[in-house]
């Protein structure tokens, strides 16, 4: 698999599982536990992309031709990324239906 595809993977992996710790953790912004994951994997995979090209990894420690720090960086990047964006589409979507 290409390097930037396994990347992409593991950001939208990454944001899903945020998304979804998002929504168990506020339930007044959760979507939905499917919608929580998708939400997160959308925004996972965006801010991953973004964090990608924002911060070059230095490839300091290689093993085995995998980049440790650049699979962090993906996984917290990514994360947060996804909990972020889902948190945001449930505020959008409470302050929809109070009007």
């Amino acid at each position: 698999m290409e390097g930037w595809i396994a990347n992409l993977v593991v950001q939208v992996i990454s944001g899903a599982v945020g998304g979804t710790a998002a929504g168990s953790a506020f339930k007044d912004l959760s979507l939905g536990k499917g919608s929580d994951a998708i939400a997160g994997a959308v925004g996972g995979g965006l801010v991953g992309q973004i964090l990608a090209s924002m911060v070059s990894s230095t490839g300091g420690d290689v093993t085995g031709g995998l980049d440790i720090a650049g699979l962090v960086k993906d996984i917290v990047g990514s994360g947060i990324g996804g909990a972020v964006v889902t948190a945001i589409f449930g505020l959008i979507r409470n302050a929809m239906t109070k009007s």
